[in-house]
């Protein structure tokens, strides 16, 4: 059939068009279907939407994408004829009805996510599928190593590639900035992909970027590695898995992640890390919420390293409160300066943690005491320097001061009204307030503790500041405070915490960090 072209100023990830009800029925197609579409030589797929007004019959609307990538004008001609649904449906209601699926068959999937074959109903169909019956381990190395093979790859011709990760759901976990210039002034090679927030606060990225910029591309990445062995920038910038922003545009709204094995892990792989050390946030608040959940992922991920040619260790660490004292990405850098700078008035959580997952390396590299050696890192001076030469190279100013990073124009301090003790923080209620307060967009928003869990505390000490740019998000973010329990202060650990159900809205917050 012969239509004319009618270009629409509509956007959509997906290569879409639109058919008037007359054209569609003749041509045998209903909504989601798909369409071949040929015109000036080329041909290209596209997935059918039908209305009865939007567009006159004998026409066919074409948005955006599809317009730019065939050169039509409007009232060009072109041929349009029904086509076949990708071949990985097929594959995708197979897993539907819980059938695990061969290599081949998840590797259609990927392209096909890769190339936008799929609608989002198909995707989410997929996505479904791994929720509803977990991925085998052979079905997570197979997706790992889809997911990595249709994205970008990090060569550096190097066989001992190190790295580490952390599954999230901590605020104000900045440790990766910490250890990638401790781990790379000892001498190993550390190319830190990181994400920005999704649900946190702050993402590794979005705080490096207060420093220096992180939108590097792979030539780029090689040429600071190779000066400073390691890197932390931005790994959305690099498509190393571009399958993985697909799915996670699926797992959010739905608060559901059942690829977190993969994702992970596919983006290791497109590094070529052999050692990689996981972090798993464990406790009320995060997403693994005993050891025992923490051995049974890990065990997981490690098994899973196996087959994918990497050594894997995992650490389950304290999760029930932020690390170190500042949330959002101005502070938490400002606060690993501070660190880099004074190493012994930083705090001793973010040190300890550090500490702890950069031996993990240093132990699969053979070193002798890996345990103390992020230590005499910070002590010398070296790991600043290190993590100012990588500030350097990846184009920051290196004699940036932490009062060189501007934080929010308004700050409200918040004081105790009784004397005590911090018993616990609500992770929740930090991560909420300071999303609220602007974070992760406005960098200098966040929160700055004076007082975590087991400090003392007397009537009128200051327990937190909250900073912001804007006077609503302040008046927002104060507003959550008061709607949530975020912090329990008392002369003994209180039995009671709150009143179930209360007045105030009962909010699910689902945590989704890679």
């Amino acid at each position: 059939m012969l239509l004319k072209a009618k270009p629409l100023r509509l956007d959509a990830k997906k290569r879409v068009v639109i058919l008037n009800m007359d054209d569609a029925a003749e041509l045998d197609v209903k909504p989601m279907d798909r369409v071949e579409l040929r015109v000036n030589g080329k041909r290209e797929n596209a997935i059918v939407n039908v209305a009865e007004k939007a567009v006159a019959k004998g026409w066919i609307g074409i948005y955006s994408r599809v317009q730019e990538e065939l050169g039509v004008f409007s009232g060009q001609q072109i041929k349009v004829d029904p086509s076949d649904p990708p071949a990985s449906l097929i594959f995708i209601k197979k897993r539907l009805n819980g059938t695990p699926l061969s290599r081949h068959e998840i590797m259609q999937i990927v392209r096909d996510v890769v190339n936008e074959r799929l609608s989002e109903i198909e995707l989410t169909s997929f996505v479904m599928s791994l929720y509803n019956h977990r991925m085998s381990i052979n079905e997570a190395a197979d997706l790992s190593m889809a997911m990595a093979a249709t994205g970008k790859s990090l060569d550096l011709g190097k066989k001992r590639i190190y790295d580490k990760h952390s599954i999230g759901g901590v605020p104000g976990d900045k440790t990766s900035m910490m250890l990638v210039p401790i781990v790379a002034a000892a001498g190993l090679t550390i190319p830190k992909t990181s994400s920005r927030a999704i649900t946190a606060p702050a993402g590794t990225a979005d705080r490096m970027e207060c420093l220096c910029p992180v939108d590097l591309g792979l030539e780029e990445i090689k040429r600071v590695v190779s000066r400073t062995n390691g890197c932390l920038v931005w790994g959305g910038a690099v498509d190393l898995s571009p399958a993985d922003d697909a799915f996670i545009r699926v797992e959010y709204p739905l608060s559901i992640d059942p690829l977190l094995l993969p994702s992970v892990m596919s983006k290791k792989k497109a590094v070529g890390a052999k050692y990689v050390v996981i972090d798993i946030p464990t406790g009320r608040g995060v997403k693994v919420k005993t050891v025992s959940e923490a051995e049974e992922l890990a065990n997981s991920f490690i098994e899973l390293g196996k087959k994918l040619g990497m050594e894997v260790s995992c650490v389950s660490t304290f999760g029930e409160q932020p690390v170190g004292r500042g949330v959002g990405p101005a502070l938490e850098a400002r606060e690993v300066l501070n660190s880099m700078m004074s190493p012994n008035r930083a705090p001793q959580d973010l040190v300890e943690k550090v500490a702890r997952l950069s031996g993990e390396l240093f132990e699969f590299a053979g070193m002798k005491n890996p345990d103390s050696i992020a230590a005499e890192m910070l002590r010398t001076g070296k790991a600043e320097r290190k993590l100012r030469q990588i500030m350097e190279a990846q184009g920051g100013d290196p004699d940036i001061g932490p009062e060189d990073i501007p934080v929010g124009s308004r700050k409200v301090t918040i004081r105790s009204a009784k004397p005590g003790r911090v018993w616990w923080i609500n992770n929740t209620a930090v991560i909420e307030v300071a999303r609220a307060a602007g974070a992760p967009k406005d960098k200098g928003a966040g929160i700055l503790f004076h007082k975590k869990i087991g400090d003392a505390v007397r009537k009128g000490d200051v327990l937190f500041e909250v900073y912001a740019d804007k006077a609503h998000k302040m008046n927002r973010a104060l507003e959550s405070k008061d709607k949530l329990s975020f912090m329990g202060i008392g002369k003994s650990m209180e039995m009671v915490i709150k009143e179930i159900p209360g007045d105030e809205e009962q909010d699910n917050y689902f945590v989704l960090e890679r």
